[in-house]
């Protein structure tokens, strides 16, 4: 896969990719509203459009933070979360030992896979949910026992909880990658298996396993203590962020994180540093945002019935104090109910709440005037666009690859699409001299005739059909080994891009991507086509 991906983005074609956008030469995108912003913008750095937005009737613009704005290393923090939830099944719910020397594949897994767990079986669907690609563990099911599971009933799965996982968020990799481990494993060595833990326990030990790496602060602990090592440096994040508040409008910051990671990781992105290179750890980025929630909850903080207390937070020591829906109280012993806010008065702290006290605090009166960019579909963007009508933007990270790729094979798919009307075209000329050979009143040389050419066409559909599947099988291996495309299953829409396109009103690789595009900019889909269309109006 490696291979393939350096040889598909490599040679002259890659210089197309390295100065689009840029300011200095490949190294940094240009902001917008840089002297030297406006310019083209890279293709992987694009943000790309499903329903109109007119950035001009956005008053507020808010952020997820974990995956948003902080994108996570997966070598290093994906193989944290494992290696913790690996040692959680090992010591606290009673797994073998030996899972202690297994290994994490952080490459293995990718979004919009769906887990069968009473089945073991892991599935890449298209939009339809139909079944595409389907393995147990790791062994790939053969077309008929997928056929046989997925395709021969009566009524069609839901493919939704109880009975399946839905790998809609990069945390869940690992998880899902854990999971086929242990399915493997199970096979292979039923006795040291937990009695009475089939593949949906197994599932569910995993998950109970991931809980308590959270609960215990394990993770949160380490990328504490060394954030460069977990997580990716952003420099446009705060010139983003700057823009924004500069255009008038209002940006706040949503995260199920409590405050304490919260200003770790903000310092990270947005923090100032010392003289030496080092970082200061203080509450400076808070001039960047009008409200910040954190321990959200997500995704129950954006209905409408929530009754969650909202407690406003002090920076120093995290002491939380009671509100009335937002507004100060005074606290015992205290005739005042201000904060000292030391020189960060914009900008105010809270835990908890729900988006009507969200609303309420940024004086917002139609929630189609807010936008929210966050990564995950359902904890994010399906929630705030389907419940609230909130404008929606999804950070795709893996979009990056995917449109670089898409750039680089775009002949080799033009090459796969001949091929599929050159076997339609043999497959109806076949149909037609069958048809003729049964129905048709012809002399025996006749017959002969059309038999010839009947088998010569067989052979040649035969011929075509073989390089076809052979050239879409190494397309495919490109994108991913075993996967493929991450927006497409076959020649549908995958049940991920699916997801995308209803729920994300834009969706791009990078959160700063915002700031290589005015923030008053009126965003526009392309045009959607219908079969019917594609040889009519040329494209």
């Amino acid at each position: 896969m490696e291979k393939g991906y350096e040889t598909a983005v490599g040679g002259d074609n890659s210089s197309r990719f390295s100065h689009m956008g840029s300011s200095d030469g490949g190294q940094q995108p240009c902001v917008w509203s840089s002297p030297q912003g406006g310019c083209k913008i890279d293709i992987r750095k694009q943000i790309f459009c499903n329903r109109s937005l007119n950035m001009k009737s956005i008053l507020a613009v808010g952020f997820d933070m974990d995956y948003t704005l902080a994108q996570y290393k997966p070598e290093t923090f994906e193989s944290l979360a494992y290696d913790g939830t690996i040692r959680k099944l090992v010591y606290d719910l009673g797994y073998p030992r030996e899972l202690l020397d297994w290994s994490f594949d952080w490459t293995y897994m990718v979004r919009g896979l769906v887990l069968d767990k009473k089945r073991g079986n892991i599935l890449k669907m298209d939009r339809h949910k139909y079944v595409k690609v389907a393995y147990h563990g790791f062994k790939e099911l053969s077309k008929e026992d997928k056929v046989g599971t997925y395709g021969n009933t009566l009524i069609r799965d839901s493919f939704d909880e109880p009975d399946y996982a839905l790998i809609d968020t990069l945390f869940s990799l690992a998880e899902a990658y854990l999971f086929a481990q242990l399915v493997d494993f199970k096979d292979k060595n039923l006795e040291k298996i937990p009695k009475g833990a089939d593949y949906s326990v197994m599932y569910k030990d995993v998950r109970a396993a991931v809980d308590l790496c959270h609960r215990d602060g394990t993770l949160k602990q380490m990328v504490a203590k060394d954030p460069k090592r977990y997580i990716n440096e952003d420099t446009t994040i705060v010139p983003m962020l700057k823009m924004l508040r500069d255009s008038g409008r209002a940006t706040f910051l949503v995260t199920n994180s409590l405050w304490d990671y919260t200003n770790i990781v903000m310092n990270f992105l947005c923090g100032s540093r010392t003289l030496d290179g080092g970082r200061k750890c203080n509450f400076d980025w808070l001039q960047y945002f009008d409200v910040v929630i954190t321990g959200s909850a997500k995704p129950s903080f954006f209905h409408e019935g929530n009754r969650a207390n909202l407690f406003e937070v002090d920076h120093e020591s995290g002491m939380l104090l009671n509100t009335d829906n937002g507004s100060p109280m005074a606290q015992v012993g205290s005739s005042s109910p201000r904060l000292s806010l030391k020189g960060v008065k914009a900008c105010r702290v809270f835990q908890g709440g729900s988006v009507g006290h969200l609303h309420k605090l940024l004086s917002i009166e139609s929630s189609s005037q807010v936008l929210y960019v966050g990564d995950h579909i359902y904890g994010d963007i399906l929630r705030s666009k389907k419940v609230l009508g909130w404008r929606t933007m999804l950070v795709v990270p893996e979009l990056e690859r995917e449109v670089e790729l898409l750039w680089e094979l775009r002949d080799t798919r033009k090459q796969l699409r001949k091929l599929r009307n050159e076997r339609d075209l043999i497959e109806d000329k076949i149909h037609h001299l069958k048809w003729s050979l049964k129905f048709e009143d012809t002399s025996a040389d006749e017959k002969q005739k059309l038999s010839s050419e009947y088998n010569a066409l067989e052979s040649e559909r035969d011929r075509v059909r073989i390089t076809h599947q052979d050239a879409q099988r190494e397309c495919h291996k490109m994108f991913h080994k075993i996967w493929g495309q991450l927006m497409k299953t076959g020649y549908q829409n995958s049940r991920f891009a699916h997801q995308v396109e209803r729920f994300a009103c834009l969706y791009t690789s990078q959160v700063s991507n915002l700031s290589l595009y005015s923030p008053d900019k009126y965003y526009r889909p392309s045009e959607d086509y219908m079969p019917h269309e594609f040889d009519i109006i040329p494209l």
